[in-house]
């Protein structure tokens, strides 16, 4: 059959295949067909009609692995082209939105909590702590071993108190070398491993540092006392006069433990300036030798991985270089007979000028350290004002120089009497004290001053609890308050540490930790330990409580989980609405979020108190989300007649769109330190409420 002109021949092999002249082979192998198929007998061939506009339609039908020829012949086609440039054109338009977007959430999200505001933080006195190796004394592996109570009480912070190389006499605050650790508290290497048990469990860590003294027994003490090279003037040296076999000091100026601050020394035969014990010189910080040893001892410790530094006693670390006596309280009162650190005022030995410069140099060290992602180190200052707010302010720094972070506050512990005023008059004077923007702190135990059950009763340890947790701010925890351990009674101190001075007021608060009901509260499996535990151990203590839904342990991790778990809580608006003898009243809310939390805390006689005639628009009823006493919690509540008795707390919880802090009746009795607003469409915080 003869092939048409508009017909397309296709020849088919006998064996049915299709020729494939699609592949180029090789000259040999070319040859060698040619050569074998001369002599075979060429196949029949057989045409075939195929219809054209069929075949033209297969071929311009876009397939799988088309060559790059057909693909440009479908692409520059109307269909495919215009839908590609839509979709590039969307792709430009998601992106450009998506970065407008995450630079609009960066700019308008309000700074994050940094951690040592985000937790609550526990103070440890590592001497009473825990005894790893049995010779009755707490050290750094019994803190280690302990670790996971820091997190059973979902706190993330530890404070560690002095732990330094120091004589037991002054119970650690004069050290005798600041480069190692007291054998009492273990090793270097026990710290070091410490501090990477305490990483590791994603905690912080901040020690003390007292620089305004030493020891008698440093050797730099020693040194200068010999007047050996610029170790001559590391401390404060004045001649004394003598009179009748006795020493003239150069001023009337007096140590807090009372009687002469100056005392002779028979080597050098001067007298050297002590602010607290004898046993404990003042380096000069006039010399810039010393504040360059301060400044190395800082970054030794921040090199060892430390997160944060508690510089205590930094309003001594200068004097007037004039030597005038100080006033005294009484101008009546002969000067020979002021013996106590209370008849005078100390207008030449605290606080001098340029103090605050020495606080900011160390600050700048620190921001050295600062400067790695995510590794902010703290800076706090340790040093009671008492009735001069405005002076503990001043440690906070200026709005262009910062200082600590901030001064440890006192005024929960410092109150003279409890009431609900009190507690009122006590927080209100910090934060309306406080500079704007600076974060305050909370405190209602310490190792220099009474528990809470010692100095106020047991029956306030819950709600002052309460109190400390539901604050703006970070809340301070002296170790054992979380169960309410009480002082220990000083009768019961060994004579070892009767003998030892003035440090022996301090020593009941400092009693062991009560693990268990065992022998020594579980603080050591020792025969003693170095201070009597209290007698109340098997009742009190973190075993036995931990089994309590109604215990002072189990109230206090539903405190600092309701802290971390609630914005209103951690870094909402505080607004006071209520005190009077009995009661203090306050709420915690966030602007965009209608959940509001109120508490109201007894510290005096059973009350009653009508929230609705306080607070204008307050909803008829309220939950209460805790409560001292734990039956009450979940209960509704008429928020008309709130009773509350003696030491009672409650935190209540209700729905409003009016909150406090906007009304006009509460102006000014509202503070915010990190200012935030929620967005419950998007989910997140942003700062232009």
């Amino acid at each position: 059959v003869e092939v048409e002109a508009r017909s397309l021949p296709m020849e088919l092999s006998e064996k049915g295949g299709m020729q494939n002249n699609g592949f180029v082979q090789n000259e040999d192998f070319e040859e060698k067909e040619t050569a074998t198929s001369s002599q075979e007998e060429v196949p029949k061939t057989c045409s075939v009609d195929v219809d054209p506009v069929a075949v033209e339609e297969t071929v311009l039908k876009p397939y799988a692995g088309m060559p790059k020829e057909v693909l440009l012949q479908f692409s520059s086609q109307a269909c495919y082209r215009v839908t590609r440039e839509i979709l590039f054109w969307l792709v430009i338009a998601g992106a450009l939105v998506l970065v407008c977007t995450t630079i609009a959430i960066i700019a308008l999200s309000p700074k994050c909590l940094d951690w040592w505001q985000a937790s609550p933080i526990y103070q440890i006195y590592p001497r009473s702590f825990k005894d790893s190796n049995m010779d009755g004394n707490g050290d750094l592996k019994g803190i280690q071993e302990k670790l996971d109570h820091i997190t059973y009480l979902n706190i993330k912070t530890i404070w560690i108190t002095s732990f330094f190389k120091s004589p037991l006499k002054d119970l650690g605050y004069g050290a005798e070398d600041f480069y190692d650790v007291d054998p009492i508290f273990g090793s270097m290497g026990d710290f070091e491993n410490l501090i990477a048990a305490i990483h590791d469990k994603g905690l912080k860590v901040i020690m003390d540092l007292i620089p305004n003294h030493t020891s008698d027994k440093h050797q730099w003490f020693q040194m200068s006392r010999n007047r050996t090279g610029k170790y001559t003037d590391y401390y404060i040296w004045q001649d004394c006069r003598q009179a009748a076999g006795s020493v003239i000091p150069p001023n009337n100026w007096v140590s807090v433990f009372g009687n002469s601050s100056w005392q002779f020394d028979d080597v050098r035969k001067q007298c050297y300036f002590h602010q607290f014990g004898k046993e404990q010189p003042d380096l000069n910080f006039r010399s810039p030798a010393v504040q360059q040893e301060i400044h190395d001892i800082i970054k030794f410790w921040l090199g060892k991985g430390v997160d944060g530094l508690n510089f205590g006693a930094v309003k001594f670390l200068l004097e007037a270089t004039h030597l005038r006596d100080e006033p005294p309280v009484n101008k009546s009162q002969n000067g020979v007979i002021i013996t106590a650190y209370s008849q005078l005022y100390h207008d030449y030995t605290t606080t001098q000028v340029g103090m605050h410069d020495i606080i900011r140099s160390f600050r700048h060290t620190m921001d050295e350290f600062s400067r790695e992602p995510g590794r902010y180190r703290f800076m706090g200052s340790d040093d009671d004002e008492k009735e001069d707010i405005e002076a503990t302010m001043m440690y906070y720094g200026t709005t262009f120089i910062q200082e600590a972070d901030f001064p440890f506050n006192f005024n929960l512990i410092n109150m003279k009497n409890l009431s609900g005023n009190s507690i009122f008059e006590a927080v209100n004077s910090w934060m309306t004290n406080m500079p704007e923007g600076k974060w305050p702190n909370w405190a209602v135990g310490s190792p220099n001053s009474a528990r809470i059950s010692t100095r106020i009763g047991k029956k306030y340890i819950n709600v002052m609890n309460m109190l400390l947790l539901t604050l703006p701010g970070t809340p301070v925890t002296y170790y054992g308050e979380e169960i309410g351990m009480e002082n220990i009674a000083l009768d019961n101190v060994s004579e070892e540490y009767v003998n030892s001075g003035p440090v022996v007021p301090t020593l009941p608060e400092k009693s062991p930790m009560q693990w268990d009901g065992k022998v020594n509260a579980g603080f050591t499996e020792g025969n003693s330990s170095w201070l009597p535990v209290n007698s109340d151990y098997q009742s009190v203590n973190v075993e036995i409580q931990s089994a309590w839904s109604n215990s002072t342990l189990s109230l206090y991790r539903a405190l600092t989980l309701l802290r971390n778990n609630e914005l209103p809580m951690n870094r909402g608006w505080m607004c006071h609405i209520w005190n009077d003898s009995n009661v203090f009243a306050y709420v915690r809310e966030l602007d965009g979020l209608d959940r509001v939390f109120m508490m109201v805390l007894n510290f005096g006689q059973e009350s009653t108190t009508d929230l609705q005639a306080i607070v204008p628009n307050l909803p008829s009823e309220a939950v209460i989300r805790l409560s001292t006493h734990f039956g009450n919690t979940g209960k509704v509540v008429n928020t008309k007649l709130i009773k509350t008795e003696t030491g009672e707390g409650l935190v209540l919880e209700y729905k409003t769109a009016k909150r406090v802090h906007t009304m006009e009746t509460f102006q000014g009795k509202c503070f915010v330190a990190e200012k935030a607003c929620y967005s419950k469409a998007l989910n997140l915080l942003y700062m232009n409420c």
